[in-house]
């Protein structure tokens, strides 16, 4: 029979299961998601942000015209 601390994963989540019956594992979760989105959320805005800039930049003399290739059929 397995004990129910080999189940949990860490210790911490382990005592707080047995001594206050809180959520540790939630919380947890919950921290790191509140330390990922705004750090994703960051560099998406940042990339969209670098994106806008060089395209209004942008010089159109060195713009290239994109021109189909002639078909040969």
């Amino acid at each position: 029979m397995v004990s129910e601390s080999l189940i949990i994963g860490c210790s911490t989540c382990a005592n707080a299961f047995k001594h206050a019956g809180g959520d540790a594992a939630g919380w947890a979760i919950a921290v790191m998601l509140m330390c990922i989105v705004p750090l994703i959320s960051g560099v998406l805005f940042l990339m969209i942000r670098m994106a806008r800039r060089e395209k209004a930049g942008l010089d159109p003399k060195y713009l290239d015209d994109y021109v189909a290739p002639p078909s040969n059929s």
